[in-house]
């Protein structure tokens, strides 16, 4: 499975493959302030699974922490995707790949939600054990 996906302003267009390794919504105060909404919705997908066909010369990287490279178009601002080294994962923002069927299984950093989500999905304090966090479930 193929999906194909865009900057706002088209310049960039970035494919993924196969299937993301993890879908659901971050509640971070970082994902909250650079997706400009009350949470994000991730896809996360291996390395090798994300491509940037056209418009490599527009991406720009910002890297506040080095756990996240956060990667937009120069010319238009759209957020397109954020890198995870420590975790060898990349989270293509879901809006920017359209055809993807987001289908979420987690809420992270639930503990500094600004939007509380009764969806009865796992919502989890911070990070999953695995990927460095406590694993600590919250209640819906």
């Amino acid at each position: 499975m193929k999906h194909v996906g865009n900057c706002f302003c088209g310049a960039v267009t970035v494919e993924v493959t196969g299937a993301p390794e993890a879908m659901g919504y971050c509640h971070c105060r970082s994902c909250r302030s650079w997706s400009g909404g009350p949470v994000n919705a991730f896809s996360l997908w291996k390395p090798e699974a994300v491509r940037i066909t056209e418009g490599a010369q527009h991406v720009e990287t910002f890297a506040k922490t080095p756990l996240s490279q956060r990667k937009y178009c120069k010319k238009c601002g759209g957020h397109l995707m954020t890198n995870h080294p420590p975790l060898d994962l990349i989270d293509v923002f879901t809006a920017t790949i359209p055809t993807l069927a987001f289908t979420p299984g987690v809420h992270v950093n639930y503990a500094e939600t600004v939007l509380p989500m009764r969806d009865g999905l796992p919502k989890l304090k911070d990070f999953p054990a695995e990927f460095g966090g406590s694993g600590e479930m919250m209640q819906e």
